[in-house]
C-alpha cells in the first residue's frame, strides 16, 4: 500500500467526513456515547453523507440535533448511526477553464478569486489539486497540503483552445483515490459549453455515482461576449452538480467569481455529517437517498444516491 493509501486508511478512522458525499466502508472505530453533537456506532458498513440545511429565507441552519434528521434509502427509513457538526479537513479539486474565451480580464478575475478562495476560505490542513483545461485537461498542481501555498501558482497559465469540461471531470475523479482526507469536493469554473470532450455527460454522471466527491460549478454566462452556440450550458452543469450534493451558480461575468467562491466556502464550513447502516448488504446496485428534517420547516440538500459497492472490490 502506498503512503497516501496508508494515510487515507488512518484518516477514515480518525476523522469522519463532513461532506456531501456517500461511501460504503468498514468502520473499526469503537462506539462513542451519544451526545448533542456526535452519535456513532462502529464495526459496521456505514453510508455517510453531508447535509446542508436552509430555512425558508435561504439561510444556513447550523444548530440542529441528531433527532431532527430522518434518512430514507429507496424510500425505507434508516436508523441514524452517525451525526456530527464538526468541520474536518477537505480534499479539493479545482477545475479551471483556460480556453481562448477566458483570455484577458476574465482570466485575471479567475486567478484572483481562486487565490482568495484557497488562501483565505480554506484551512491549513486541507489539500488541493488544480486541473486547467481547454481542449484537453492538464494537472497543473498535484495534491498539495496547505492551500495558501498555491497563491499565484496560476499566473503563468495562458488561455487558448476549446473547452472540454467532461474530459476534465473524468481526469479529476480518479485523483481522489490518492487523497489524504476523507472529505472530497470539486469546484469547477467555466464560461463555455463543452466543445471538445471525448467523454459525454452520462460518462461523468456514471463515475460520480461511484465517487464520494461532490461538485460545485460556477458558470460564467456573458451573452454579449459569446455566440449563442458557445455559451456556457448551466443545465448540463446542474446534471453533474445536483446529484452529487453540490450546486451550479450562474454569474454574468468574471468579477462575480469572488463572491461565488466565497459562498461555496461558507457552505463547506456549515454542513452536517450523517451516517446510517443500510438494512440491505452491498450488492452493486444504485440506491436513492433522501434526507429531511422532521417537521418540514427546513430544506435539506444532500447526495441523491450511491452505488452500494464494498471498498476494495
Amino acid at each position: 500500500m502506498s503512503r497516501r493509501g496508508r494515510l487515507r486508511s488512518l484518516a477514515a478512522v480518525a476523522a469522519l467526513p463532513l461532506a456531501a458525499s456517500v461511501l460504503v466502508r468498514a468502520q473499526t472505530r469503537a462506539p462513542q456515547p451519544p451526545d448533542d453533537s456526535t452519535v456513532f456506532r462502529g464495526g459496521v458498513e456505514l453510508v455517510q453523507m453531508a447535509a446542508t440545511v436552509f430555512d425558508r429565507e435561504g439561510r444556513l441552519v447550523g444548530d440542529l440535533d441528531a433527532t431532527d434528521f430522518e434518512i430514507f434509502e429507496e424510500g425505507e427509513r434508516q436508523e441514524l448511526a452517525h451525526f456530527s457538526r464538526e468541520r474536518v479537513p477537505l480534499s479539493l479539486g479545482v477545475l479551471l477553464d483556460v480556453s481562448q474565451s477566458m483570455f484577458g480580464q476574465r482570466m485575471g478575475d479567475a486567478r484572483l478569486a481562486l487565490d482568495q478562495f484557497l488562501a483565505d476560505r480554506l484551512q491549513p490542513d486541507d489539500e488541493v489539486f488544480v486541473i486547467v483545461f481547454n481542449h484537453k485537461p492538464l494537472v497543473e498542481v498535484e495534491w498539495t497540503v496547505g492551500p495558501r501555498r498555491l497563491r499565484n501558482r496560476l499566473d503563468a497559465v495562458r488561455p487558448y483552445g476549446g473547452t472540454s469540461i467532461y474530459d476534465a471531470m473524468m481526469e479529476a475523479l480518479p485523483l481522489f483515490d490518492e487523497r489524504t482526507n476523507q472529505r472530497a469536493a470539486v469546484v469547477l469554473i467555466s464560461d463555455g459549453s463543452d466543445t471538445g470532450s471525448r467523454a459525454e455527460l452520462r460518462d461523468v454522471q456514471r463515475e460520480l455515482r461511484r465517487s464520494d466527491a461532490f461538485v460545485y460549478a460556477i458558470a460564467i454566462d456573458a451573452p454579449r461576449t459569446r455566440p449563442i452556440n458557445d455559451r456556457v450550458n448551466p443545465q448540463a452543469l446542474r446534471e453533474i452538480t445536483d446529484e452529487s450534493g453540490g450546486y451550479t451558480e450562474v454569474v454574468h461575468d468574471s468579477p462575480e467569481l469572488g463572491p461565488a467562491t466565497e459562498r461555496i466556502a461558507h457552505e463547506l464550513n456549515h454542513q452536517y455529517t450523517l451516517g446510517y447502516v443500510p438494512t440491505r448488504p452491498p450488492d452493486g446496485s444504485y440506491r436513492s437517498i433522501r434526507v429531511r428534517v422532521a417537521g418540514g420547516e427546513y430544506q435539506v440538500r444532500t447526495r441523491r444516491g450511491y452505488v452500494s459497492e464494498r471498498r476494495g472490490r
